[in-house]
């Protein structure tokens, strides 16, 4: 246990002015390079944490919790499904859809296209398109009038707006005296939507299901069944249990398994992340076991002294345990501080400096999310001051233990 003795005179030593101004040069350089590297970790942390959750809630504003799909990409009896998976209690929605692909042509721009024949007033239960119309609605997706919505990049590849009549080409041929030829549909543009996520928004347009079906020749089938459950993270439990009860000719995914790969990434690029930036802290913190070991050497007159009044070596340790500790205390809550204010005002901050340096970090036709987001959470900043604190201590083990072994006699000798 620390005395107040010991506390005394390691703080006295801590803010004492020093002949060798060295020392104190390398005192400060280690607090900044802690308090660097741990606003470092907290900024990109945070960075990572809300791309994360930028990520899922932009998937999963569009893929469904738990995906049924039939054999061959078609599924006959999917009233009768969509009955049984409904008593499930935790299943709380459920849409059929089509998928298709196609080609998009509005005058000469021809742009590809995935085609999903939708019911747009069981659509908006499973997915967050409707929430993020900028025209029109999905309301506006009336059976047999042959209506579209497109994305917001689709519909600016194309030249396409809320009113125009665009092309919708069907790659499944129909034969004619003249050979097989493609079919073609003229389609009325009646909604815009912006996802924020480019794969969507270049690429998805929306219509009737029946519409769908008539076009792509799937009579009264769908491709399968989108479903919305009470808890996410429990989607890969109940698609689990939805399989052992529904026929072998189904298949059930969850959206960890359909987009496994992009949240696995994220998260191994966090704690790469982590592991790379906490080198800084721990240069920053070894930097101490310098300051130390020169402060020992200037100060053995005073350990010899110590010595001879009676003071035990271990208390001789803990007095430079209380020196280093306190540099890195210092340096630790002025990261945080600092990481803390950047991490919650990221949204501010990045723009000012897109604006001051003329581009933009993220591209919208490279990177899923074009904004930089932040997800502050306190369990990440515990586990970095915690970490940076054990680093501090731990760099001031050496220096102190060869603080206590100082011989009085010997130190004394040429005073």
């Amino acid at each position: 246990m620390l005395t107040p003795y010991e506390l005394f005179v390691g703080l006295r030593y801590t803010r004492a002015r020093r002949k060798n101004h060295f020392i104190s040069f390398i005192s400060i350089t280690s607090m900044l390079g802690i308090g660097l590297g741990v606003a470092a970790l907290i900024v990109v942390l945070s960075v990572m944490n809300g791309f994360q959750k930028e990520l899922r809630a932009t998937i999963l504003g569009v893929v469904s919790h738990i995906q049924i799909d039939g054999a061959g990409g078609r599924l006959a009896d999917w009233p009768k499904l969509t009955e049984q998976v409904r008593r499930n209690p935790e299943v709380i929605a459920s849409a059929p859809y089509l998928m298709a692909e196609g080609l998009l042509s509005h005058g000469r721009p021809v742009h590809g296209t995935i085609i999903r024949g939708i019911l747009p007033e069981l659509e908006d239960t499973v997915a967050d398109i409707g929430a993020n119309m900028r025209d029109g609605g999905l309301d506006t997706l009336v059976a047999g009038e042959y209506r579209i919505v497109l994305g917001i990049d689709l519909a600016r590849s194309i030249g396409a707006s809320v009113g125009d009549r665009v092309v919708l080409i069907a790659p499944q041929g129909q034969v004619t005296p003249a050979g097989i030829l493609p079919r073609l549909r003229r389609f009325t543009v009646t909604g815009i939507f912006e996802l924020k996520n480019y794969q969507y928004d270049s690429a998805l347009a929306l219509i009737h299901l029946e519409d769908a079906q008539k076009l792509f020749r799937f009579d009264d089938a769908v491709s399968g069944i989108r479903l919305k459950v009470e808890d996410l993270f429990a989607a890969p439990r109940i698609a689990r249990d939805l399989s052992q009860s529904l026929p072998a000719n189904v298949y059930v995914s969850d959206w960890t398994r359909s987009h496994a790969n992009f949240f696995r990434a994220v998260q191994i690029e966090k704690r790469v992340m982590f592991i790379i930036l906490l080198l800084i802290v721990a240069v920053a913190a070894f930097n101490i076991v310098s300051t130390l070991v020169m402060a020992v050497t200037d100060k053995r007159a005073d350990i010899a002294i110590l010595r001879t009044l009676g003071a035990a070596p271990g208390d001789i340790m803990k007095i430079f345990i209380i020196q280093g500790a306190l540099i890195g205390v210092i340096g630790t809550l002025a990261g945080l501080i600092l990481g803390v204010l950047l991490a919650i005002n990221i949204d501010v901050v990045v723009p000012a400096i897109e604006n001051a340096l003329g581009f933009k970090f993220l591209a919208k036709d490279v990177y899923y999310i074009s904004d930089l987001p932040s997800d502050l959470q306190w369990r990440d900043v515990s586990i970095i001051a915690a970490t940076a604190f054990f680093l501090t201590l731990l760099a001031t083990l050496y220096p102190s233990f060869k603080a206590a072994r100082t011989n009085p006699a010997e130190a004394l000798r040429y005073e």
